[in-house]
């Protein structure tokens, strides 16, 4: 099935191919330039840091829903063994198999693909088994800060989490803006808070997943107007799910990572950071959440803080 006149006549409005030239790699990155981190340093007042990352553990959000996104397997492989002889310092190690999406991460901009294309223009085949991504993998994100900015959604709208069914429009986006006081602007690190984390903490993975809130097929165009550098929120898909468009999956993935070239991540807790800015009144911090640089991969765990 094809995708509809609908998608591309929004792909054509936000696609940045070419724009940061034939060569690029990295996309709406490119808008964090020295003087955008440089205003996010200043965003610090009281050095109050936050981590917004899952932890890493067997029984994660991952069900199933997603095929071979499987939870972190941690395994010992060294427990105080004296490797180098008997009365020598005894160490332990440790290894890990796991989805590198399977907690808090970035997706690369390859991680989808449309019409047999990626980000700017290349093609898709260009993916391979041994491989994997040979262009804009997460590897070439080296480093990642910012000024991040909290759009958030549920508590602007009064509730602790929207429901399974909402779709988070451009109105939701401004909303949000007028409620924390906050203007989003060029190179900015987007944080859109649901609330649907909530399920995933109580321990309810199915209801975590689905059905979900999330950000509608019309929100690209809004970020794309403000020159956001990336987006994140607290959901297991991203965008609503099941999708507002009967048939059309995962469009607001397309949009954003293939057209736009805007890094997006998944399972960000939020709930503490909500907290904070709500009782600080601010709604901007400076943002650190530079990804593992896994060659070759089409997404990544990462370890974001939020420093108030």
């Amino acid at each position: 099935m094809s995708l509809p006149a609908e998608f591309h006549e929004i792909a054509k409005r936000v696609n940045n191919w070419g724009r940061w030239g034939e060569a690029d790699e990295l996309g709406t990155l490119n808008l964090i330039t020295d003087g955008v981190v440089r205003e996010a340093v200043a965003a610090v007042r009281t050095g109050h840091r936050i981590p917004l990352a899952l932890p890493l553990r067997q029984d994660g959000v991952q069900s199933g829903l997603i095929p071979g996104r499987i939870n972190p397997l941690h395994t010992m492989v060294q427990i105080n063994q004296e490797i180098f002889g008997a009365g020598t310092v005894a160490t332990s190690d440790d290894a890990v198999t796991m989805g590198l999406q399977a907690a808090t991460h970035w997706d690369a901009l390859p991680h989808v693909s449309h019409s047999g294309k990626i980000y700017n223009g290349r093609p898709a085949d260009t993916i391979t088994a041994h491989a994997g991504a040979r262009f804009s993998s997460i590897a070439a994100v080296e480093h990642l800060v910012s000024r991040g900015v909290l759009l958030d959604v549920a508590r602007a709208r009064g509730v602790d989490r929207l429901p399974g069914d909402h779709a988070v429009t451009p109105e939701d986006l401004a909303a949000a803006e007028e409620f924390g006081g906050v203007r989003v602007r060029a190179g900015d690190i987007v944080l859109v808070r649901t609330g649907q984390m909530r399920l995933a903490l109580a321990g309810d993975r199915d209801a975590y997943g689905y059905p979900s809130p999330g950000l509608s097929v019309r929100t690209p165009e809004w970020f794309h107007a403000r020159d956001v550098a990336a987006v994140a929120n607290d959901t297991l898909t991203f965008e609503i799910f099941p999708p507002e468009i009967a048939d059309l999956w995962l469009p607001v993935h397309a949009l954003h990572l293939v057209e736009m070239g805007l890094l997006q991540g998944q399972n960000w807790n939020l709930e503490a950071l909500s907290t904070a800015c709500a009782e600080e009144r601010r709604y901007a911090f400076l943002l650190t959440a530079a990804p593992e640089p896994f060659a070759g991969a089409t997404g990544s765990p990462v370890a974001p803080v939020a420093v108030l």
